[in-house]
């Protein structure tokens, strides 16, 4: 078996090989078909010799049967989002790295701080983990805390390699983007033509439903690459000092790494780097949108920390948006969650940034009567951030006229000027536009099936409620049912009733119950933030928890005592006022509480003579019986805060399964480390 076995390895050695000079350093090696060759003898002499197939071999890349649906992977090292920096000039930068010295207290005298800096892929954020070298399993972001395992598809990716070199750690999360070229992405369109099957809109949308196919042999036609930009979870691999040098450690490993990027001094650096991609943008073979900027040094970064679920250290820098001429084919009305009357702009259709755009937002009515738009005007249309689709302005010039009367010279529009409706299009309900305010609101609130099914949906999303499975369309199945007309009404729903939904088992239908029934015990802070008030997001939802305590007090608040609380402007109060003055949302509230909604009272009081008070807790590993979310609810309730790195500031690190870097950090700093039990006992002491 000697000979076989030594045969089998070099196979995989070669194909490999060749595989990071094709794909990674777009150099080849061989012919095709001499790869070909190659692999063919790799899968005959494994066929033979079965036990010579290892979790390396190039033959299982496009192996593996169809999934029925794709596991969860809890990431130990959450994937989190980076702050959007929308200024697109030279002074976005500028920005960014006068924050950067603030918080770290530089002064002018002090040397310029050091940055990476990068492309920003349009791709799907991916997690790559490896053990003692070998790929052995792959996770989207998902949420950030929850991705799904995508694994076998992942696998078809050649770029990719399934061991690393020269790795033998036990643990090496590797963070990056998919992506697939415009050459590609061109060819499959091409494809997809001639088998007369759906072309795709654009290459993230491709590379996107091709991680999420649960057929691996479907996702492998799909010619997807990748780029590696950072790390997840470490255990046993020593870290560079800095975040350059760990893109060069990838590179030696034989992991894709884009090339365009550099280490900058201070804000001029980053202006320069920006500058040449902006130049370079159309020229690169893959879309882009924005560039990276991260401090370089790993000790000013765990210095900065994170703000919210932010890093301080890095931030993505946008370009100005591309902008396309179309026509407006309509003007309508848009409600949304909060009563919000939106026009939009219906468009002929046009390929801007990357997307096919059919609708633009006008945004308020003062805007659109500031740029003038009318139906059958010719305007710009820009993707503002990148992201949603705005109308810039009209050309006048084009603008549809007609005769007036008998005179040929004589000209009017041909449309007239577009005005604000005075009632709803979903409930009739008459429209207010309060004093001093841009925008227009629906005055039905939860009776607004508009607003009802958004309200519902936000009630029940993870970061409120967290009703596990109720989701957008089956939030619309249960409100056209006339089963759901405000959130008190899920906690009567029955089992016969969900059933009956289209496409809902008797199954699913009990484990809606089952989650619905569990979230009920729930947190004061997520409470509030259910309930949907304008202006008051997570953050002011605490804010408002630890200051009255209690539901009630805050309910009887005055504006000015509203005021009071951190954070709380005229604003935010006037919206917290106008909310609980209305007799039907408190109705709701009753109607949720006699349901059986409740948490624990006089949270203020509690955080203030609680041991957790002001004290600094960092989660790390999966505990026994509470998840991340419901951990970090528990410490704040307790006036503890959650952090995302350790520091000599840290008071304690709550540790569980499987805990990583941040474990080791803990106990080199002789940070205090507790487990589930220790903490609860924290959390009632």
């Amino acid at each position: 078996m000697a000979a076989p076995a030594e045969r089998a390895r070099q196979l995989r050695e070669d194909l490999e090989r060749h595989n990071h000079a094709y794909y990674v350093l777009d150099a080849p090696t061989v012919p095709d078909a001499e790869y070909d060759r190659l692999f063919r003898e790799l899968q005959a002499l494994e066929a033979e010799h079965p036990e010579l197939r290892t979790p390396d071999s190039l033959t299982l890349r496009v192996g593996g049967k169809p999934l029925p649906e794709f596991g969860q992977v809890r990431h130990a090292v959450p994937m989190l989002s980076i702050r959007t920096e929308t200024d697109t000039e030279a002074t976005g930068a500028q920005a960014f790295d006068s924050r950067v010295r603030r918080e770290l207290g530089l002064t002018e005298a002090d040397p310029a701080v050091e940055y990476a800096a990068e492309l920003k892929f349009d791709g799907l954020a991916m997690s790559l983990r490896y053990e003692h070298g070998v790929l052995v399993q792959a996770a989207t972001r998902g949420d950030g805390a929850v991705g799904e395992d995508v694994t076998q598809n992942i696998r078809t990716i050649r770029a990719i390699p399934l061991r690393l070199r020269g790795v033998d750690a036990p643990v090496l999360e590797v963070r990056g983007e998919v992506y697939m070229r415009r050459d590609d992405f061109d060819k499959l369109n091409e494809r997809q033509r001639e088998l007369g099957e759906k072309t795709f809109v654009n290459p993230r949308n491709a590379a996107a439903g091709a991680v999420r196919q649960l057929d691996p042999a479907i996702a492998a036609k799909r010619p997807l690459s990748f780029f590696a930009y950072g790390l997840g979870e470490v255990r046993g691999w020593p870290l560079p000092a800095t975040h350059g040098a760990t893109l060069d450690a990838f590179v030696a490993m034989g992991l894709p790494v884009c090339d365009v990027r550099t280490v900058a001094a201070g804000a001029a650096g980053l202006v320069a780097f920006h500058q040449d991609v902006a130049i370079r943008r159309d020229t690169l073979p893959f879309d882009i949108d924005g560039v990276v900027y991260k401090v370089n040094d790993y000790v000013l970064q765990e210095r900065l920390g994170f703000v919210t679920r932010e890093p301080r250290w890095a931030v993505a820098h946008k370009y100005p948006a591309q902008e396309m001429l179309t026509t407006v084919e309509a003007i309508e009305v848009q409600v949304g969650r909060t009563g919000a009357i939106t026009p939009v702009a219906r468009l002929k259709p046009v390929f801007v940034g990357g997307v096919t755009v059919t609708n633009a937002t006008l945004h308020n009515f003062e805007e659109v009567e500031r740029k003038d738009v009318r139906v059958g005007d010719t305007v710009i249309v820009r993707r503002a951030g990148d992201v949603i689709p705005e109308v810039v302005a009209i050309i006048a010039d084009k603008r549809p006229m007609k005769a007036v009367g008998h005179d040929l010279f004589a000209q009017e529009p041909e449309y007239p000027p577009v005005t604000m409706p005075s009632h709803c299009p979903e409930c009739n309900s008459a429209i207010e536009k309060p004093e001093g305010e841009a925008i227009a609101r629906c005055t039905g609130g939860l009776f607004c099936p508009a607003q009802r099914k958004q309200a519902l949906w936000h009630f029940a999303s993870r970061r409120a409620m967290d009703v596990d499975g109720l989701g957008d369309k089956l939030v619309d199945q249960l409100v056209d049912a006339e089963l759901l007309h405000t959130a008190a009404d899920l906690y009567h729903l029955t089992l016969e009733q969900v059933a009956n939904l289209e496409r809902m088992a008797e199954k699913s239908a009990q484990n809606l119950l089952d989650a619905i029934e569990k979230s009920k015990q729930t947190t004061l802070p997520r409470f509030i933030y259910a309930l949907g008030i304008r202006n008051v997001g997570e953050a002011t939802a605490k804010d408002l928890a630890r200051h009255f305590g209690n539901l009630d007090a805050l309910m009887a608040a005055s504006e000015e005592q509203l005021q009071q609380v951190p954070d709380v402007g005229p604003v935010v109060a006037a919206s917290l006022a106008h909310f609980f003055a209305q007799p039907h949302n408190r109705d709701v509230i009753a109607a949720l509480r006699k349901a059986g909604v409740s948490w624990a009272e006089g949270e203020a009081s509690a955080a203030v003579s609680s041991a957790l008070a002001g004290k600094t807790f960092v989660l790390t590993g999966t505990l026994p019986s509470l998840s991340r979310d419901e951990a970090k609810d528990l410490i704040e309730a307790k006036g503890g805060k959650v952090a995302g790195s350790v520091s000599k500031k840290t008071h304690y690190v709550v540790a569980g399964e499987e805990a990583g870097s941040k474990l080791e950090k803990a106990l080199a700093l002789g940070v205090p480390v507790i487990d589930e039990s220790q903490l609860k006992a924290l959390l009632e002491s």
